[in-house]
């Protein structure tokens, strides 16, 4: 398989009142827990900026980029992307591995009253497992996965999700910069064909991916 960037215009509309409404929830919480100090017990938390993403996930969608309406956020904070692509009609779901953020994003969603389920594992499916070196974090298959078929790859699943990883349309999740190598390739390892990776950077850089297969790749 292969991922093609998809390229997009972002529509600088006002934003609707009840997605700003959310997002100005969503900052006040974020800005409590960093003045508390709370952030340096989850380190490795950065909000990215669900605003542009609000814009990025309704124009795919208004254009029917995805092939279907299941999202998945893949280490989600406070989880307002989740509930961002809910409102825009998406069956959504929030992976986040730290329990301290998997709480506080149930209890955005549970407050804001959106219908998002929070869960707390971890992004890399069983099967597969991470390593973090010189170069930045690899992406590693087990090896009870390495004779696998492609069937049976496409039934990998996330512990309390009701449908298989290759039943998601749209994966987002912002990158330590490092890691963004990676990311795409465990977005290549799980996702089916013509579902789509969105990924914001540091620089305030938004992109987005489809897998497709390599001989079609070869034959643009």
């Amino acid at each position: 398989m292969a991922l093609k960037q998809i390229d997009f215009d972002i529509s600088n509309d006002e934003l609707p009142a009840e997605i700003k409404a959310m997002i100005d929830e969503s900052d006040r919480r974020i800005d409590a827990l960093f003045a508390s100090g709370g952030n340096l017990q989850v380190p490795r938390y950065m909000p990215s900026d669900p605003e542009l993403f609000f814009r990025v996930l309704k124009t795919m969608t208004e254009r029917h980029l995805p092939l279907g309406r299941v999202f998945c956020e893949w280490g989600c904070g406070f989880g307002i992307c989740a509930c961002i692509a809910a409102k825009l009609g998406y069956e959504a779901y929030g992976i986040e591995l730290d329990p301290k953020m998997a709480k506080k994003a149930r209890s955005l969603t549970d407050d804001l009253g959106i219908p998002i389920e929070v869960l707390e594992t971890s992004y890399v499916p069983d099967g597969y497992d991470s390593y973090s070196g010189m170069g930045g974090e690899a992406l590693i298959k087990e090896d009870q996965m390495l004779s696998l078929d492609d069937r049976f790859v496409s039934e990998l699943i996330y512990d309390g999700m009701d449908r298989p990883i290759a039943e998601i349309d749209i994966f987002f999740v912002y990158p330590w910069p490092r890691q963004q190598d990676f990311m795409q390739e465990l977005f290549d390892a799980v996702a089916a064909e013509g579902a789509i990776l969105i990924t914001f950077h540091k620089s305030g850089e938004i992109l987005a991916f489809r897998k497709i297969d390599e001989n079609e790749d070869e034959a643009e």
